[in-house]
């Protein structure tokens, strides 16, 4: 699930798709017009990545797309579902994470992420371009189902038998601050597992066995019905990609804390 950029510079055909993408700006493709790596194409995390979110209506700021969408967006760049696909953005994998997630629930059978990303890549001294290059349409069909969801429900219940984790900041969880959705606060019963400790201060996952020792001391086990969920389905995608490099199958709230607060019937929880 992972190439390093050695591994990339050496990997023959692939599809190479830059995420970088931030929450508070700049633009992505911005980052991406001054440089990228070498055939990558800019993929938009909130246009190719998720349908146009409909607020107040449930689905969260980043719902999933519909699958004639997704394929059509995929298509556009240059994604077979012969060939392997590459993806990355700045450093950390979080926005990288989602396009890893998308592509597989959709049925793509080859994704990895650049571990470290973009940072990565020019740290070992790799050339990167400034234009974009021209894109023979791809072929890839969607074929939705490749990857376990949870509906709002289901994330709800997840606690009393298996374990949920809250993929955002902290003070997010303990509901001190929320600086994006309306309403403070996590889904009663799930357990905060902040993205940020499954990287190391290079952007770079950690090694499998800290991941998996991590979860553990969160009652995650391979055998332990798992979920998480984020703000709207962007970090998750970056928890569920950790555990499965720990050897640990979970699903996605795609919708998340974004989606759940949209009925006043949902339970919340602070502290």
């Amino acid at each position: 699930m992972l190439i390093t950029p050695a591994g990339l510079a050496a990997l023959p055909g692939a599809s190479v798709l830059d995420v970088r993408w931030r929450l508070a700006g700049p633009p992505g493709l911005t980052s991406y017009r001054e440089r990228h790596i070498p055939a990558a194409v800019f993929c938009d995390l909130d246009t190719d990545l998720a349908a146009p979110p409909t607020p107040p209506a449930p689905g969260g700021r980043h719902p999933l797309p519909e699958p004639a969408a997704f394929q059509a967006a995929m298509r556009r760049l240059g994604v077979s579902g012969a060939r392997p696909v590459v993806v990355y953005d700045d450093a950390d994998s979080t926005a990288a994470a989602r396009a890893w997630w998308t592509l597989r629930y959709f049925g793509h059978p080859d994704v990895r992420v650049l571990d470290g990303g973009f940072r990565a890549w020019t740290a070992a001294g790799l050339p990167v371009e400034t234009t974009a290059p021209d894109v023979h349409p791809g072929d890839f069909t969607a074929h939705p189902g490749g990857m376990p969801v949870l509906s709002a429900e289901q994330a709800g219940a997840l606690p009393a038998n298996g374990v949920l984790l809250d993929a955002r900041a902290p003070e997010r969880y303990r509901g001190e601050t929320e600086p994006i959705d309306p309403v403070a606060g996590h889904i009663p019963g799930a357990v905060n597992a902040p993205t940020a400790a499954n990287v190391d201060a290079s952007g770079h996952f950690l090694p499998p066995a800290r991941l998996k020792t991590r979860f553990e001391s969160l009652g995650v086990t391979p055998a332990t019905p798992t979920g998480a969920y984020c703000g709207s389905g962007v970090t998750a995608a970056h928890e569920v990609l950790a555990l499965h490099l720990a050897g640990v199958p979970a699903a996605l709230y795609i919708g998340s804390w974004s989606d759940w607060i949209t009925s006043p019937d949902r339970p919340i929880a602070t502290g």
